[in-house]
């Protein structure tokens, strides 16, 4: 049986709980809870401080997901005849042409407010019970928000760079400015030394919480990508983060990269911060159903018809040697029923042959329906509708491996870097690298194979660009297009809709709307 903060449905929902407020209550309520007579236990807590992370179930597949890897060298939705046009905007996404009313973008933005606004609301609530009715730990408790918060706010930063600051749940956030994004990291960096410490070791009663080493993940990230939010590198800060999570001895790299993403993956010691999915209670990793094609229903025995759409382009797809292990995350070739029967489209008398070649972003050509390698690193869960109970990873051990080795490159410490890397190479079952094999683009192809498809790949790209001039947009991607020159669309234009709504937000440089 799993252990799920998200299993406990919020109290809030279910008991219909008061938080503080004008209402006067002049008769007995016997179906609501008040603060009072809440927090009196761990379990009652957990179940308060889960709708913080509720908008997280959000994340793996959907909207933010989406727009960071669709924008980068290892995703593409390509048009297949009359499906997946969806205005454009796929191809806008991945051709970096992107306009402010692509609701994906909208999307992104809104999943993010929505955690921040909801881990605004469990601190308010905590900060006014008095002393004798907040939980016993809550020290450690509102250290947790503030640091989940921190996450969501680290993602809002990253996409959209000047955002709003809000860190109470009085304040309106449709009638703020933005802060600048190098206030925003200001106050993460701020947050995040204040309040890790304070966090909860790994433990049973943790996972799907945001622990300490979640938290130095975190913290690892922010510093790693100092240059592109401040202009200033952090990378021995980056080094220290990383290094903090690898000698805790809490986590340890699994023999296969792949066991982390099965179905069953709470028991993995190199998963370090997850959202817990479970197919009956709690949907939203379905990226079985956005990769797959509509005949891999009968490969899996599936109750939902997969939509065809996500795929790997085909240079992405050639950096994976046959040797390597992690080309096992790709279904290509022949597709095979449940029973081990060759696979043919009924519709079209095809075999169901999964091609490697998709350069191209739409073809009318039914054999087009069948191009692209289709991701199976998280392992389908058959007989299901598209909501799996693989948990899904946030951070895991190897990118704290890969990220402390990068830091240690970028300070000159090569020979410190290379066992990092050789760990991840090595339990791939590919050749270990000489101090001359690490240069700044393998490392980035090394990252590309072994975080492929975890929602990291735009945050890498545009970091190898500010450092190291590897570009992140190529004209190959527009026939004629040259690079983006003022790299403009290192982050998304602020949406219309939230440009209507607010109107003191202000559009990002290099686009139109406001």
């Amino acid at each position: 049986m799993k252990r799920k903060l998200v299993n406990i449905i919020p109290v809030l929902l279910a008991a219909g709980m008061v938080l503080p407020g004008c209402t006067k209550l002049d008769s007995k309520v016997y179906n609501q809870v008040l603060p009072s007579d809440f927090f009196k236990t761990p379990q009652q807590t957990n179940a308060f401080l889960a709708q913080a992370y509720t908008p997280m179930t959000n994340m793996p597949c959907n909207a933010v997901f989406q727009n960071n890897e669709v924008s980068t060298d290892e995703m593409v939705v390509p048009t297949r005849g009359n499906d997946w046009y969806d205005g454009g905007k796929w191809q806008s996404i991945w051709q970096h042409t992107f306009v402010y009313d692509i609701d994906n973008i909208n999307n992104g933005w809104g999943d993010l407010s929505n955690g921040i606004g909801k881990c605004n609301l469990v601190l308010e609530t905590l900060s006014g019970l008095p002393a004798s009715n907040k939980p016993a730990n809550a020290d450690q408790v509102v250290a947790e928000i503030k640091v989940l918060r921190a996450y969501y706010y680290f993602m809002f930063m990253d996409m959209f760079g000047n955002v709003p600051l809000v860190t109470d749940f009085k304040t309106d956030p449709t009638k703020i400015s933005q802060s600048t994004r190098k206030d925003v990291y200001a106050f993460l960096e701020s947050e995040l030394t204040t309040n890790v410490p304070l966090l909860a070791d790994k433990s049973a009663a943790t996972y799907g919480h945001m622990t300490k080493w979640g938290g130095y993940m975190l913290l690892a990230k922010l510093y790693l990508n100092a240059q592109v939010y401040t202009g200033t590198p952090q990378w021995q800060k980056a080094a220290d983060a990383a290094d903090m999570v690898i000698k805790s001895g809490q986590y340890t790299l699994t023999p296969d990269v792949l066991s982390n993403f099965v179905v069953q993956n709470e028991n993995s010691t190199e998963n370090i911060f997850v959202v817990p999915f479970d197919n009956t209670f709690i949907g939203g990793n379905s990226i079985e159903l956005f990769t797959l094609n509509y005949n891999n229903i009968y490969t899996y025995d599936l109750t939902n018809t997969p939509y065809n759409g996500f795929c790997a382009p085909q240079d992405f797809f050639a950096k994976f040697s046959d040797a390597d292990k992690r080309k096992k995350m790709w279904a290509i070739g022949q597709q095979y029923s449940s029973a081990g029967a060759p696979l043919t489209d009924k519709a079209t008398g095809l075999k169901v042959i999964f091609s490697k070649y998709v350069r191209e972003l739409s073809n009318p050509a039914d054999s087009f329906k069948l191009a692209g390698a289709r991701s199976i690193k998280y392992a389908p869960q058959p007989g299901t509708n598209g909501n799996t109970s693989n948990d899904g990873v946030i951070f895991r051990l190897a990118d704290a491996y890969l990220m402390k080795a990068e830091a240690l490159m970028r300070l000159g410490q090569m020979g410190d870097a290379l066992p990092l890397v050789n760990a991840i190479r090595t339990r791939s079952g590919v050749p270990a690298w000489t101090v001359a094999d690490l240069t700044f683009k393998n490392l980035l192809d090394e990252r590309g194979r072994e975080m492929a498809w975890e929602g990291w790949r735009r945050n890498d790209l545009i970091r190898f660009e500010v450092a190291d001039g590897i570009p992140y947009f190529t004209g190959a991607r527009i026939p004629g297009k040259a690079q983006d020159a003022d790299q403009h669309t290192f982050i998304y234009p602020i949406p219309q809709a939230q440009l209507i709504t607010n109107p003191k937000l202000t559009q990002n440089p290099g686009y139109s709307g406001k």
